[in-house]
């Protein structure tokens, strides 16, 4: 399986703000085009179609973006998502082969994508824009599969990476984007790990400096308790006041953890010119315009765009 060889320890080293800033800025315009399929009606269809309970969306998130994996246990899936609790986690994994196999949640995703992207977009679906946005952007998503791109070598970006590359441009560009979004992700929890947050620390520090309210972070199924210990312990450490906020040394640690995260997601990027990442923009700007203005995604979310 495909996937980033460097350590997260290592990977990012000598990366500028430059390219820091370039990965930041293609993160905020693919993670829309990426997360739609979550809440589109086209896809909650297929994934009633395979059996799926759609009454609320986590039945099919989970399948959906799990299925990469292979039939994973809740244990292996708890990791590769970190934020969510283990007990949300086993509620529908492994429940979720029970229903469909892997290979089946896989051909029913590409399916649902091609929906989406076709009610989305119209015509412009099989336009020029989407046909030149995935080219290029498979160009950065191969980038970050390769054995010698640099990152954290977590498994949902090289699971995706793994994934033969659909012929349709819309289901290729959501493809791309998904390696990407995943290859940061995976960034990202090392970025986290080398700060010390285990993972519902990682959501009350990220509460903290204003990324959601608190409320948001609800559907990650931790407890009252679990939150509450998981604040003590951050104010034991410095980083949140008694009531919640990031004190100064917590506002830098998750800046850190930013800067680390962008750092890890930059080498990719360098699979294009910056003549062809101006391209890359150009093309995406009115995709991401059409999946903020379709009103599926939430204002507020857990990735915190827009607010970090």
């Amino acid at each position: 399986m495909a996937g980033g060889t460097t350590n997260g320890a290592s990977a990012g080293v000598g990366v500028g703000d430059g390219e820091r800033g370039a990965a930041r800025r293609m993160w905020h315009l693919l993670e829309p085009l990426h997360a739609v399929l979550y809440y589109a009606p086209e896809a909650f269809e297929e994934a009633a179609a395979l059996g799926y309970d759609t009454a609320e969306r986590w039945p099919s998130y989970f399948a959906w973006r799990a299925a990469p994996l292979g039939p994973v246990g809740a244990e292996e899936v708890t990791a590769a998502f970190h934020s969510f609790s283990p007990g949300t986690v086993r509620r529908h994994v492994p429940a979720s082969w029970r229903v469909a196999a892997p290979d089946a949640v896989l051909t029913a995703r590409d399916r649902a994508v091609r929906r989406t992207y076709a009610g989305l977009l119209g015509p412009d679906a099989h336009g020029p824009g989407v046909t030149e946005a995935a080219v290029l952007a498979r160009r950065v998503a191969e980038a970050a599969g390769s054995a010698g791109a640099e990152g954290a070598g977590g498994p949902l970006g090289a699971a995706n990476a793994a994934l033969p590359w659909p012929r349709e441009p819309a289901a290729a560009l959501w493809q791309a984007a998904t390696v990407l979004r995943e290859y940061r992700g995976d960034g990202h929890l090392a970025a986290l790990r080398e700060a010390g947050l285990d993972p519902v620390e990682s959501l009350v520090s990220f509460a903290a400096v204003g990324a959601a309210p608190a409320e948001v972070f609800a559907s990650r199924g931790w407890s009252p308790a679990e939150w509450a210990a998981a604040r003590g312990r951050l104010v034991a450490r410095g980083l949140v006041d008694a009531d919640g906020a990031a004190t100064e040394a917590g506002r830098a640690l998750r800046g850190a953890v930013e800067r680390r995260t962008d750092a890890l997601a930059a080498a990719p990027w360098r699979a294009l010119t910056d003549a062809e990442r101006g391209r890359l923009v150009t093309a995406l700007e009115p995709l991401w315009l059409a999946a903020i203005a379709s009103g599926l995604l939430p204002a507020e979310n857990t990735l915190g765009i827009g607010k970090v």
